[in-house]
């Protein structure tokens, strides 16, 4: 589906005049009875009115009362459409009214009359249950009256169920009838909501060609999605034009845009924006803020994001607790652990208490910074909260302390998961492996790797990188090989750093070959190994007077990654080739010296 070509052509739309829209929205209640077609209850539905009275309460009190009615009342005709209208009418429980309106379906072989249906239908519709709406046409086989797709339209899309929205679309269509501005509204914004904006422009489309005129709802949906397709700047510009003529598409078009410019780094045009909003006077709230300080922190600009929120609470406004907590978490990743520590102290002194988030991302400021004991009494005082003991947090602490060397207290906590029935997950196994791997503990990291394989869990190349890294170190180059191959035979990719530490491995016991074959391996994939890597594999390759193999490493390094030579490298490298007595040598040589 094509989509708009520029937002000139919407606003030429939007300033068009507006027809009035012929659908009009009903509102009826239980006791006005339904209009437009459906049956009212007439005089004659007074006989049932005791049995009725008595069936409601049956239905509402007894568990399994399906299994009883008929011989609650035999000779009853609860099939008579005149009870189930009634009856109907009298439940104001709309699960029960469907529940009893199935046990019909099932135990007659005549299907409830359309009238019956259409009472359910509608009710489903006004109480937004678009699944059980969309269940019931699906079950039943009801075709609901065209007066009624348009409100189905808006439960369907405010639902979710935004496909299921364009069918009736299309159903409308056959019909010969023109949805109003509002419907269409309601299904652009459902797809916003969906995270499908491929819809949203062939709604807005169809709309166009249908001769319905936008409004300015509409312009703010289609700003929202202008951002949500990466198009922010064809979403300003838009908003300037309504701007412009006078029109307000509302603080959450302009909090859009804002958050999309932060995104895309373009701190300019954001601070413009928020100039626009105060000249238009549209003062930013404290949701303007959210989306700038969100969009910093995203971009890992948290001094600048800091900066914004101090500025937050001295205009006046009152942040959240998501907004310490997302700011406290900021200023962790960055070191500040003092000015996240006075946050955690001020909202606190606020009565807004931390809860899950707020306290993880404290706890994993201090284990980040190594301040493992103040990091464990939050993560106690956490769990006697009732936010710990999950899978989550346990991993976010066993993590923590194997940075820092902590592997004793690491194990006991991941002992700990097991006894009290906490599920581990890959992320657990990877950071203690890594943690035993890092202690020199070999034998104990291998043997969770087999564990975690057992359990069925997938490994993924970090799984095995620390293993692997670690066995290359020692010098155990069968195991590391076993590894390696392994990995291969899952479909898993090495990571650079996995090449690098083979071909240092193998360098070092002396396989220079394999190390030439893991080199090239890595280039092919287009990998950028280190210059370290590439020292390392040259000191080899001259200790074994493999030349021609020096000559290609050194044109990789030298002219395709741009690294330099260090010196004594060189003077080995001409050393050598000088020896060599080769007719290349001269040349070679003179290639070396002019890249030092």
């Amino acid at each position: 589906m094509a989509k708009p070509s520029s937002p000139s052509s919407i606003i030429s739309l939007l300033r068009c005049n507006r027809p009035k829209p012929q659908t009009q929205i009903r509102n009826f209640t239980k006791e006005s009875g339904f209009d437009n077609g459906s049956v009212k209850c007439s005089n004659t539905d007074s006989e049932f009115t005791d049995v009725v009275k008595q069936v409601c309460n049956i239905t509402r009190i007894r568990p399994r009362w399906e299994q009883t009615l008929q011989s609650d009342f035999p000779g009853f005709n609860f099939s008579d459409p005149r009870f189930i209208r009634e009856y109907l009418r009298c439940q104001s429980n709309l699960l029960l009214s469907l529940r009893f309106f199935y046990w019909l379906r099932g135990t007659y072989s005549c299907l409830p009359d359309w009238d019956c249906c259409n009472l359910i239908f509608e009710a489903l519709v006004d109480a937004k249950a678009s699944k059980v709406a969309k269940g019931f046409i699906e079950q039943t086989g009801f075709s609901p009256k065209v007066e009624s797709l348009e409100r189905y339209i808006c439960c369907l899309s405010e639902g979710g169920l935004v496909e299921e929205a364009n069918n009736v679309f299309d159903k409308l269509k056959v019909e010969g009838v023109c949805p109003s501005v509002k419907t269409w509204n309601s299904a652009i914004s459902g797809c916003l909501e969906a995270g499908k904006t491929e819809l949203v422009w062939k709604f807005y489309n169809e709309m166009m060609q249908s001769g319905v005129v936008a409004d300015i709802e509409t312009v703010g949906y289609l700003i929202r999605a202008f951002c949500d397709d990466g198009r922010v700047s064809q979403g300003y510009e838009l908003l300037c034009q309504v701007v412009n003529d006078g029109l307000d598409p509302g603080n959450i078009a302009f909090n859009k845009l804002i958050y999309g410019f932060c995104k895309e780094k373009k701190y300019g045009k954001m601070s413009e924006l928020l100039h626009t909003m105060i000249a238009t006077r549209h003062v930013p709230d404290i949701y303007t803020y959210q989306e700038v300080i969100r969009g910093l922190q995203n971009n890992k600009t948290q001094v600048e994001s800091f900066r914004v929120f101090s500025e937050l609470k001295e205009r006046g406004y009152f942040p959240d607790r998501v907004m310490y907590t997302t700011m406290i978490h900021g200023l962790c990743e960055i070191g500040w652990l003092e000015e996240a520590k006075k946050l955690w102290f001020e909202m606190n002194s606020k009565g807004m208490l931390p809860n899950e988030y707020t306290y993880s991302a404290f706890v994993h400021g201090h284990l980040k910074l190594g301040k493992i004991e103040e990091a464990s009494k939050l993560y106690k005082e956490m769990c006697e909260k009732g936010y710990g003991e999950t899978t989550v947090s346990y991993n976010m602490m066993i993590g923590g302390l194997c940075l820092n060397g902590k592997i004793e207290e690491a194990q006991d906590l991941f002992t700990e998961m097991a006894q009290k029935g906490v599920a581990r997950d890959l992320l657990t196994y990877n950071s203690i492996i890594k943690g035993f791997c890092n202690n020199g503990k070999l034998t104990e990291g291998i043997n969770l790797l087999n564990e975690l394989i057992k359990l069925g869990l997938q490994p993924t190349s970090s799984t095995y990188a620390s293993i692997i890294e670690k066995l290359c170190q020692v010098g155990y180059l069968g195991e590391a090989k076993r590894l390696w191959s392994d990995m291969h035979n899952r479909g898993l990719e090495p990571k650079a750093c996995d090449y690098e530490h083979m071909i240092t491995g193998l360098c070092e016991q002396g396989f220079v070959v394999e190390g030439m074959e893991c080199l090239v391996a890595m280039l092919t994939r287009k990998l950028k190994p280190q210059n370290v890597t590439f020292e390392k594999l040259l000191q080899c390759l001259l200790q074994e007077n493999r030349m021609d193999d020096c000559l290609h490493v050194l044109e990789v390094m030298l002219l395709k990654m741009g690294y330099k030579l260090k010196e004594e490298i060189c003077l080995s490298l001409v050393n050598k080739f000088c020896q060599s007595g080769s007719d290349f040598a001269e040349t070679s040589v003179g290639e070396i010296l002019e890249t030092r």
